[in-house]
């Protein structure tokens, strides 16, 4: 009789916990599926570790199967107005857009338009503490609510915005299809007499020997220049290595891309940079996510 009894309770404990089992996997099933992105203008939480980011989004209304386009604002940290100035391109190219911020409390300029690559001990950080890490993971989280798993996507940054994708295409360029940076203040130029964030000096050799050169000239980047952005305005970088850069943004994007193709010449390696121009344009994201030549920028020529 209690071995009878013992078995009873053994098929209910198992039934049990069968059930619960079953209740965690749907709980499980719930956390996973988040919701996808609403039509319009929106604004979702995306997890990044501790610091948790907020994204302002935009899904066209006749969006059907197009990319991801990550937007990086500039140094005011207006995300959700770079949401807004992004919708000309949403609508144009059928693309989802989305303006992760990086407020300045805790990503300020050696973590925004540096990357978080040195610590502050000058000290090279693990690449998943890099503030560049938070891009795939962004990605990754907005794949899984489009349920699109292979969505390709795109990066666009303006000003700060453009510095951070140009010196992300140096060191962690991830999955991206084409990395946009567009008048950034200062740029990563491929020279080792200068220090980083302006060039290669400084760094572990892991990170500033030729390879990393030789990566940086291969990766998919487009330096994207207003023509009218040659004046030293809109909290222009006027540090003595920067001006050795050039006099203005516009110059400075020209000089590095040249120098850029030709060291890729001298040595014998790939080079998949991109230069474009958009005349008569200044310092204004909005107007160059209008252009026309924008289209160049992001998906090469037709």
């Amino acid at each position: 009789m209690r071995e009878e009894n013992f078995s009873g309770l053994g098929a209910r404990t198992g039934r049990a916990i069968r059930v619960r089992a079953a209740c965690l996997w749907v709980f499980a099933l719930a956390v996973l599926r988040a919701d996808p992105l609403p039509v319009g203008p929106g604004r979702v939480e995306c997890p990044n570790g501790a610091e948790p980011l907020t994204l302002f989004t935009y899904k066209p209304p006749t969006y059907k199967d197009g990319p991801l386009l990550v937007v990086c604002h500039g140094v005011g940290r207006n995300a959700e107005d770079y949401r807004n100035f992004a919708i000309t391109m949403a609508e144009r190219f059928g693309v989802i857009v989305v303006a992760p911020l990086f407020d300045a409390i805790r990503f300020p300029s050696a973590r925004y338009q540096r990357g978080g690559i040195l610590g502050t001990d000058g000290k090279a950080q693990p690449p998943e503490q890099w503030t560049y890490a938070a891009i795939p993971r962004i990605v990754a989280d907005l794949r899984r609510r489009e349920g699109k798993p292979q969505l390709p996507y795109y990066l666009i940054g303006h000003s700060a915005g453009g510095q951070f994708l140009v010196r992300l295409a140096a060191f962690l360029p991830g999955e991206a299809v084409r990395i946009v940076a567009a008048n950034p203040g200062s740029l990563l130029f491929p020279v080792h007499d200068q220090n980083f964030g302006y060039g290669f000096g400084g760094l572990p050799a892991e990170l500033g020997s030729d390879d990393a050169l030789r990566r940086y000239l291969a990766a998919q980047l487009t330096i994207y220049l207003g023509t009218g952005d040659n004046t030293p305005e809109h909290g222009f970088d006027g540090s003595a290595a920067a001006m050795r850069q050039g006099a203005h943004r516009l110059e400075r994007g020209r000089t590095c891309f040249a120098l850029a193709q030709a060291l890729a010449e001298k040595r014998g390696w790939a080079f998949n940079w991109r230069k474009v121009e958009t005349p008569g344009v200044g310092h204004q994201s909005a107007f160059m996510f209008a252009a026309k030549e924008v289209e160049a920028a992001l998906f090469g020529k037709k």
